[in-house]
């Protein structure tokens, strides 16, 4: 009998998200509006108490726009991980500004405390962790360095949704934090990003910045750009935010089951104190990796993924950066992680097929 193939993400879409997007499209309301309102709103109340939030068309634009209301801009150097998605130094770049890579923790795969320290420079404005794989960034230790040196902290939260550190969330910590809901984020909106900060100035720069420079019609106030959210995505993203909690503990309860069963390769490291939501469950796998991966397909039929393969400062967008740039934990990492699919609708059986295949592969190469 042919086995499914299990595939390294699956987009949770059901009939309510369905039916939301129809009631939208029924009214004849469809750019952003009330449902883009509501959505800011519950978002910050259910997973970021404390702070306000502004909805954008891509976890890339809440990004650049919150750089651009903290000020940021050319002259100025940003800190962040060259061991994430571009998108975390393309959206420093394309304000003018100047991403300097730093290394990793190669057990948690966020900034090191140690390496962002050595890489402040006169020019710093800023630190801008990310909260990889949906493991919190050191930000106590990140925070220090900032007031030490009169710096800015923000979070790319892209993959964290709920996560916490020491019982508070990932996206109160810095000035300003950046979520996505790309597809097979922990939630989605189909597609689109929110800010989220304390600071009613930065978040009146994001709102005018993402509406052409208003907030009143036809009265601009700044150079803006259009990275409005649609009511559609705010719809389904308000569908989602009712399931996202249910879905993280699943998440959550999978990783465990994987912890426990799977041998021969390094398992997801959690920081004291931390609460990881495991938008990836990332193991290491220290000889031929990417062997490793076409066999899990080939043979087992599990899919998997490389996040991320080229770290930032070795690409050729922007590696001019980065000249000289020796980060040997943001390298090794980069040639031993692989993802397994860790998404809530996976089966007992399913589990057990991941981890009986990740078993055997490893048992071989022993």
């Amino acid at each position: 009998m042919t086995r499914a193939f299990i595939p390294s993400a699956r987009p949770l879409i059901g009939e309510e998200e369905i039916e939301a997007v129809a009631a939208v499209m029924r009214t004849g309301m469809i750019a952003q509006g009330p449902q883009v309102a509501a959505f800011e709103e519950e978002f910050a109340a259910a997973l970021v108490p404390g702070t306000r939030a502004v909805a954008v068309n891509s976890g890339t634009s809440a990004l650049h726009l919150g750089l651009l209301a903290a000020g940021i801009g050319p002259g100025d150097e940003v800190i962040v991980p060259s061991f994430t998605f571009a998108a975390t130094a393309n959206s420093v770049a394309i304000t003018g500004a100047t991403p300097v890579f730093a290394d990793i923790d190669p057990r948690t795969y966020t900034l090191s405390p140690a390496a962002v320290e050595a890489a402040v420079t006169s020019r710093t404005r800023a630190i801008m962790p990310v909260h990889l794989y949906g493991h919190p960034a050191p930000m106590e230790a990140l925070q220090a360095i900032a007031d030490a040196h009169g710096l800015l902290l923000f979070e790319d939260a892209a993959q964290a949704h709920g996560a916490t550190l020491r019982g508070r969330a990932v996206g109160s910590f810095g000035a300003f934090a950046a979520f996505s809901f790309y597809p097979t984020k922990n939630m989605t909106s189909g597609e689109g990003g929110m800010v989220t900060s304390t600071d009613d100035e930065l978040i009146r720069g994001v709102r005018l910045a993402r509406n052409q420079g208003m907030e009143t019609r036809y009265a601009n106030e700044i150079v803006g750009l259009n990275n409005r959210m649609t009511d559609i995505h705010a719809a389904i993203g308000r569908v989602q935010l009712t399931k996202v909690g249910a879905w993280t503990a699943q998440r959550q309860a999978n990783a465990a089951f994987l912890d426990a069963h799977l041998r021969g390769v390094t398992v997801p490291h959690v920081a004291p104190g931390a609460t990881h939501v495991y938008h990836q469950y990332t193991i290491r796998v220290e000889e031929d990796r990417d062997g490793f991966a076409a066999a899990l397909r080939e043979e087992y039929g599990v899919g998997s993924g490389v996040y991320y393969p080229i770290p930032n400062h070795e690409l050729a967008s922007l590696a001019r950066f980065a000249p000289c740039a020796e980060l040997p934990a943001t390298r090794e990492a980069a040639d031993q992680v692989l993802s397994l699919p860790i998404y809530p609708s996976l089966t007992p059986a399913e589990l057990e097929r991941i981890a009986g295949a990740v078993n055997a592969l490893a048992e071989a190469g022993a």
